[in-house]
């Protein structure tokens, strides 16, 4: 492994990540790309440690991905599953988490629907005074790391694949298009990408993306005393034209219908019309622009289906591959001073 200093016991957010911090992950996640290229993807990085997907939300490429990080790096995990637990009976969610503390679990990777649950069982951890991490999986509209991160991994790998690190995005221009209002996936990215010093420009529908959503960030940014976004690196549009010009990437998310209170769009062909990513509207962008998709993707609404499966263009794949060695990196970097 690459050295370096680390000295974060939970990944919540990414609103105070530094520089040195989004690096470690980035050269982390490259020496376990090259690991899981081997015949023997293995490593006893984590032996004897417990680590416990704690998802209180649906999930496929998340929970998988931290479940194979988790035993690629030899640590033992346990998969709880709302539907069938005690929270069915009554249990409190602090309660479910003791519970799994008390089996001695070692690592709490955490996802649920509603923001702060990680944030809350992190305190909780804290109080108790145990040695316990939680990794935030996903927490309702607030925030997504693991996700963001493997995204710049992602870009950055395809960038210079010897030596990924945040500098390569200096200056790149960075499009985010869809359901913003609701995306957990944007809001991480935004912190990620403009920390690396990318232009990063939002397109949606207004009622996807508020006029004061800018604003907003810099003020969460204040409140929580870190760096700021730069105005003239975050740009807000309500036409994609704009967002998609002269692009390097593009960032296309899902319509989150199950978390639209409202109704917010007059029809998702309309949408698509408008907003939705296909082969024609990328002739604005650079010649080598690339695609990317947190999934689960609806094709034909976000993205056109041929372009979703089209290699010159489509780095969705690749993300999903990526999320394996970036979330190796993450438990590796937490779990690692325990042993």
């Amino acid at each position: 492994m690459p050295s370096t200093t680390w000295n974060r016991h939970h990944i919540l957010s990414l609103t105070d990540f530094s520089s040195v911090e989004y690096d470690a992950v980035l050269q982390t996640a490259a020496s376990f790309q090259e690991v899981l290229s081997r015949r023997t993807k293995k490593v006893p990085t984590l032996q004897g440690q417990v680590v416990a997907n704690l998802f209180f939300e649906p999930s496929t490429r998340t929970r998988s991905s931290f479940e194979i990080a988790a035993k690629r790096l030899s640590a033992d995990t346990l998969n709880f599953a709302a539907a069938t637990s005690s929270m069915t009976k009554g249990e409190t969610i602090l309660d479910t988490a003791k519970t799994y503390l008390a089996m001695g679990t070692d690592i709490m990777v955490i996802r649920h629907r509603e923001a702060g649950v990680p944030n809350a069982i992190a305190q909780e951890m804290d109080r108790l005074g145990v040695k316990v991490s939680v990794l935030n999986a996903g927490d309702g509209q607030h925030e997504h790391p693991s996700q963001a991160l493997l995204d710049l991994f992602t870009i950055c790998s395809l960038i210079d694949p010897a030596n990924p690190r945040i500098e390569l995005l200096k200056g790149k221009k960075i499009a985010i298009v869809g359901d913003i209002l609701h995306s957990r996936v944007a809001r991480s990215n935004i912190w990620s990408l403009t920390a690396s010093g990318a232009e990063v420009h939002l397109a949606a529908p207004p009622t996807l993306l508020p006029k004061l959503f800018a604003e907003y960030l810099l003020a969460e940014a204040e409140e929580t005393e870190t760096i700021t976004p730069d105005k003239r690196q975050l740009f807000l549009h309500w036409q994609l034209e704009p967002a998609l010009r002269d692009a390097d990437f593009v960032m296309t998310l899902r319509l989150q219908k199950e978390r639209m209170t409202a109704h917010l769009l007059p029809s998702l062909r309309e949408y698509h019309q408008l907003f939705g990513i296909t082969r024609d509207k990328l002739q604005l962008c650079k010649p080598n622009v690339k695609v990317l998709h947190p999934g689960p993707v609806n094709r034909g609404v976000e993205i056109s289906s041929d372009l979703m499966d089209d290699p010159e263009f489509s780095l969705i794949q690749a993300q999903v591959t990526s999320g394996v060695a970036v979330r190796m990196a993450l438990l590796y970097l937490i779990g690692s001073g325990k042993v």
